[in-house]
């Protein structure tokens, strides 16, 4: 390992503590926040702070309102146990999740937090990305009721580990591209009017998108980060797709900005950090005892990521683009180890490969035929 992978590894996995949590985010009354995925994990742990700014917040969830699950306790979130997986029927090594009924998720939410002075409202938006039937069906949802969106966090995602070989999304996309970047694509297009409107009277450079990435888009993801010659098929090797698509949202993050920045829309990656929550699910018990100790850290932590990357001043027009690393901090490009990413992202303008600008047309082209 080169020194430079090495000290991204080191900051990354064992980040200094965060400078920007519930204790710096102001009122956000009258702002309207979506957050993907927002019924478990990372996203239930951001919408539980966002909670107690008087936003609206839109849990978007493909767990339906009717499915019933019981909230589980830290002490009991890694016990590993067999389940069976509801929509592939496989059967893997893997922790109790936190809420998965948005209807417990939201009282969760509320209950613990009655007390506030400034509490918001949370709403339940059924999203989800293995069909892109229903993710159209969540954007004109959220159009009937809501006329903007000031942050949209891309948050929802599946570990690489828990689908078999060559799942395939409902309308026959390799899976984690499909539902982490083709979906997640198409989803942040429908919600372009609600993000213009919300340009209009906000303050300069605070209408976001923020997608996620993971360190394993750095360790893991291919040479210049896309195989543009795999993308449809996909390989038996589960990490590198899920990798891949990782690296897919962060070539997203970098030309949405590249694209819409000059309409006043800011957007960002982010890596939430190596934390107890879903992408380990399918891991083997023993290894996931061997990471829990070293390596993770709990999920509050990616909140206070994805609340940075959504919220934090230091986030403007003037760095659109950005990467946020655990938890809350901008890499610089020149601190990324990954210059063949970091090149095949750029465009070819500016010396780059314009993977960037080929993987945002490519995602469009695939789910053009759908809408």
């Amino acid at each position: 390992m080169s020194l430079a992978l090495f000290r991204n590894w080191r900051t990354q996995f064992y980040p200094p503590k965060p400078s920007f949590t519930e204790k710096h985010v102001g009122p956000q009354n009258g702002r309207v926040f979506i957050v993907t995925g927002g019924n478990a994990g990372v996203g239930f742990e951001l919408v539980k702070i966002l909670y107690t700014t008087g936003a609206t917040i839109y849990m978007a969830s493909r767990s339906k309102v009717s499915d019933h699950a019981t909230p589980s306790s830290d002490a009991e979130a890694w016990r590993c146990r067999e389940i069976l997986h509801p929509r592939w029927k496989l059967a893997v090594s893997a922790p109790p999740m936190r809420p998965t009924s948005p209807v417990i998720a939201i009282e969760t939410i509320t209950s613990a937090t009655s007390a506030l002075e400034n509490p918001g409202i949370v709403k339940f938006l059924h999203l989800d990305l293995n069909d892109l039937d229903i993710v159209k069906l969540a954007a004109a949802t959220f159009a009937r009721q809501e006329s903007k969106l000031d942050v949209l966090w891309n948050n929802a995602g599946m570990g690489g580990l828990i689908l078999p070989p060559g799942s395939r999304t409902k309308q026959g996309f390799e899976a984690m591209i499909g539902m982490h970047c083709i979906a997640a694509q198409l989803f942040t297009h429908l919600l372009l009017p609600q993000l213009r409107n919300a340009v209009t009277n906000a303050p300069k450079g605070s209408v976001r998108v923020v997608w996620t990435s993971s360190f394993l888009a750095d360790s893991h993801s291919p040479t210049n980060g896309i195989e543009f010659n795999l993308l449809e098929e996909g390989t038996m090797d589960r990490p590198r797709n899920y990798a891949q698509s990782k690296a897919g949202n962060w070539f997203l993050g970098h030309e949405m900005a590249s694209r819409h920045g000059s309409e006043g829309i800011v957007s960002v990656t982010q890596n939430p950090g190596n934390l107890r929550a879903g992408s380990y699910v399918g891991t083997p018990a023993l290894a996931m005892l061997f990471f829990d100790f070293f390596f993770l850290h709990d999920t509050k932590f990616g909140g206070y990521t994805e609340l940075y990357a959504g919220l934090s001043p230091e986030i403007s027009l003037e760095n659109n683009g950005a990467y946020v690393i655990p938890w809350g901090r901008i890499r610089a490009d020149e601190d990324c180890p990954r210059k063949d990413v970091v090149n095949a992202i750029k465009s070819e303008a500016d010396g780059g490969l314009g993977y960037a600008a080929k993987f945002w047309d490519w995602c469009e082209e695939q789910w053009k035929p759908f809408v």
